[in-house]
């Protein structure tokens, strides 16, 4: 058999995996994903293995060390995104950064331009700046929002 059949082959899988990394929006499917690219660098390791005719046949080898570590990996990574879905209820990666909690820091900048702290939007009757510290937007957000 030549070496370009599995080679071509491990490069359809490895492309198609990569697109569904960079394309699929579900951790689910982003790590179902990780798996393929793993898979099509087991399937060069045994070819080239073969190929070469390697007496300690140390390809054959690593693609077990990497089918055990890829087994951890898909383990660990659905703990971590079943943890996640119940406690933000969603898998999608999209919402999972636009949720991410901030520091107390960010969430009250001082005023740059002045040099003093910004003041309680309620107690000068701004209620959209009150709302915006509540929400946790940064200050450059609160100017933006302030001058419209």
């Amino acid at each position: 058999m030549h070496l370009a059949y599995p080679a071509v082959l491990a490069a359809l899988l490895f492309c198609i995996g990569l697109y569904g990394v960079l394309a699929r929006r579900n951790a689910i499917l982003v790590l179902m994903s990780v798996e393929l690219m793993l898979n099509a660098v087991n399937l060069n390791l045994v070819a080239f293995d073969v190929w070469l005719r390697d007496t300690l046949h140390s390809g054959q080898a690593l693609t077990l060390f990497t089918i055990a570590i890829a087994a951890a990996e898909i383990g660990i990574g659905l703990a971590i995104v079943l943890a996640v879905y119940r406690n933000r209820g969603t898998s999608d990666i999209d919402r999972l950064r636009d949720t991410a909690e901030t520091d107390a820091a960010e969430t009250l900048p001082d005023d740059a331009e002045t040099g003093r702290a910004e003041t309680d939007g309620a107690a000068n009757g701004d209620a959209a700046t009150a709302t915006d510290r509540a929400g946790g937007n940064t200050g450059k957000t609160k100017k933006a929002e302030a001058a419209t």
